[in-house]
């Protein structure tokens, strides 16, 4: 499952759906930068089947969605688009491929137009002169708190919990302070 945001939530990805483990990532799919996508595919066996709500929750690039597929259904491991009711083994025909590959497509088609509607909202706002950029989290004596916690070996996932930030927002806090 995955979400953008910490305020967003996945209750109705796979909603109803018996699953074994769930490996839940808070950040964009816009890469394969994601530490639940990284640690589900080191956790899957030859046999296992993974479950996504949809083909945009796994990837929102085709590419990466493409090589995320191979690189599962080539260790054996099913892989099963709830929503598009679409699954790939590794021994797909030509229509599932299509579909892979059509669908995946419409996602990064989507992630283009909400990130070019954004930028045309930007642009009306700061000429409407309503737009200061986004606010820091963290004030500087936050932040250097949670640079001196990370330095002392907490874990980013807990950082993220007691700041109450997201994972990727303590890096990016962590490599501002280098």
């Amino acid at each position: 499952m995955r979400v953008s945001t910490l305020d967003q939530n996945t209750v109705r990805q796979l909603a109803g759906v018996e699953v074994d483990r769930v490996f839940e990532d808070r950040v964009s799919g816009k890469d394969q930068n994601r530490s639940e996508l990284e640690e589900m595919i080191r956790f899957v066996r030859d046999g296992d089947t993974v479950l996504v709500h949809s083909m945009d929750r796994l990837a929102r690039n085709l590419d990466d969605l493409r090589l995320i597929v191979r690189r599962l259904t080539a260790m054996k491991v099913r892989v099963e688009f709830v929503k598009e009711q679409l699954v790939f083994t590794g021994d797909d025909n030509a229509m599932a491929n299509l579909l892979l590959n059509v669908m995946g497509a419409f996602a990064e088609f989507e992630r283009s137009l909400i990130r070019e509607r954004q930028r045309e909202g930007i642009a009306l706002a700061k000429n409407r002169g309503l737009y200061r950029g986004p606010t820091p989290s963290l004030d500087a004596t936050r932040a250097a708190e949670l640079r001196e916690e990370a330095a002392a070996g907490v874990p980013k996932s807990v950082l993220a919990r007691e700041f109450g930030i997201s994972r990727e927002t303590v890096y990016v806090y962590l490599r501002a302070g280098d």
